[in-house]
């Protein structure tokens, strides 16, 4: 019988699920989604040049100097580490030590960099950092950096700090979203902003028809979700009742984090206007306004690893969830798609640069063996050695002009390994040749994490997500030759 060559066919890398924990699919009997940035893809560029344009106008009403100021989407990453009581931008190791830093829109050399952190490690529970951890927050952060510019050149009338700077610029953004006039923006233009993505309607079908029951759990209100919703999901159904017929229970306004960890009343949404009636707990299927995570559990019958959650803020989506509920969690990481092909193109490059760095290695290892029995023979000790001093020196002399034309190789390979993606301040995941504090907070709280929410249309509702065998520094040691 003739096999189906495409089930054969793996996804691209870019589209693949990512496991920290061992996952089995088919245990989870629920899964609740986040809508913006996770059901819902916004261009990112158009989307926070909007948010940042509308914060230009409340700070300009405030008498600041902001009127030739533009977004630039290169200045910032998700990731970053604001540092408010310097007017700093940060990236971090996964240890908290800072790897790479600027003050406003300034890169800091190394030296700078070391003598303004030295050894100090970030810690996010201390109230001077902000962590960027969503792409909502990059058009704040790009503000927040020209802003600091601007104060160091004495262009601001008021005594200001640059923790000052950050609140009103948070404050400035806040407002813009409660006042509603991003989102009737979108509304009024979704083809700019937002991104159609016929294959997670599958994805979600897949999973509904398999016997999971879906959730959408957003804190968007439902005026603008159903609106944004329909824009993206109707176009490929053909059922009646449109995306709504996807999900069992849709809940808007959720206020999440707090809808993770307290009681919180619940309303129903009682017509398409969006009437609301008071009620005491979910009775069925349709669409509410608050309530909490306990009353979801309730009316599923399921509770915690039975559920999963996915979302694309490290903390108000899936450490809360994890934490709190102990809910399964998975983390959309859009950017991630551009990294993989970044460092897929970048791979013979790595690959030269792996050689020339263990050719290193053994140099070096050459040249401290001969530096220690120059040592011994000096000072009459040890083991004897057959060589004499001035042999020993000539062979560290020609191991150093080796090492000197190896390193003159490995410098331009070794810069363009760190500028993978953004040319400032790399690669999402990673910080020099370590993990970068991000990719440690996806480690930590993620069991699961990819590009996008169609991605589950890869790997079916019935997939086994084995976690890959957890790395150490001996896992790749090699015999010196």
């Amino acid at each position: 019988m003739m096999g189906d060559p495409n089930l054969d066919a793996f996804p691209p890398i870019e589209r693949r699920i990512f496991c920290n924990r061992t996952l089995n699919f088919r245990g989870v009997k629920a899964v609740g989604y986040d809508m913006d940035y996770t059901v819902v893809h916004y261009r990112v560029e158009p989307w926070e040049r909007r948010a940042y344009e509308q914060v230009k106008v409340k700070l300009a009403e405030l008498g600041w100097p902001v009127g030739d100021l533009h977004f630039d989407p290169e200045l910032v990453i998700r990731g970053l580490i604001i540092d408010t009581e310097r007017g700093n931008l940060i990236k971090a190791n996964r240890f908290g030590y800072v790897t790479r830093a600027s003050h406003g829109t300034v890169m800091l050399d190394f030296e700078l960099q070391r003598k303004v952190y030295g050894r100090m490690l970030v810690e996010l529970s201390d109230e001077r950092y902000v962590f960027l951890n969503t792409l909502f927050s990059l058009s704040e952060a790009c503000m927040y950096a020209q802003l600091v510019d601007r104060l160091d050149e004495g262009r601001f009338s008021a005594a200001l700090g640059y923790a000052d700077l950050y609140r009103q610029v948070r404050r400035s953004i806040d407002e813009a979203h409660m006042e509603g006039e991003l989102k009737a923006e979108i509304v009024a233009n979704p083809d700019v902003y937002v991104e159609r993505d016929p294959d997670t309607v599958l994805a979600l079908q897949d999973q509904r028809q398999s016997g999971k029951r879906l959730l959408l759990i957003t804190n968007s209100d439902w005026a603008y979700t159903s609106q944004i919703m329909r824009y993206a999901f109707d176009p490929y159904l053909e059922t009646d009742g449109g995306w709504r017929s996807l999900f069992d229970l849709v809940i808007v306004s959720a206020r999440k984090p707090d809808f993770f960890s307290q009681r919180m009343p619940l309303f129903e949404v009682a017509t398409e206007d969006g009437l609301l009636r008071p009620i005491n707990n979910l009775r069925r299927p349709g669409v509410y306004v608050g309530g909490d995570a306990t009353d979801v559990e309730q009316y599923l019958g399921v509770s915690g690893e039975e559920i999963l959650y996915v979302g694309d803020h490290i903390f108000v989506d899936v450490h809360i969830s994890k934490s709190v509920m102990r809910w399964r969690t998975a983390l959309v990481l859009r950017e991630l798609e551009d990294e993989l092909r970044a460092i897929e193109e970048f791979g013979a490059q790595q690959a030269t640069l792996a050689r020339l760095m263990d050719e290193k290695v053994r140099l070096e290892y050459r040249f401290s063996q001969a530096r220690m029995r120059l040592q011994r023979l000096q000072n009459g000790y040890g083991p004897a050695t057959t060589a004499t001093a001035g042999e020993l020196r000539e062979i560290m002399s020609e191991l150093r002009t080796r090492l000197v034309a190896l390193d003159e190789q490995i410098a331009p390979l070794a810069r363009r390994s760190t500028e993978i993606l953004n040319p400032r301040w790399g690669p999402l995941m990673r910080a020099g040749n370590d993990k970068s504090h991000l990719a440690r907070q996806v480690e930590r709280y993620a069991d699961i994490y990819t590009s996008r929410v169609s991605n589950f249309l890869y790997e079916t509702p019935f997939v086994y997500l084995r976690a890959p065998r957890g790395s150490l520094p001996h896992d790749d040691a090699r015999v010196l030759a």
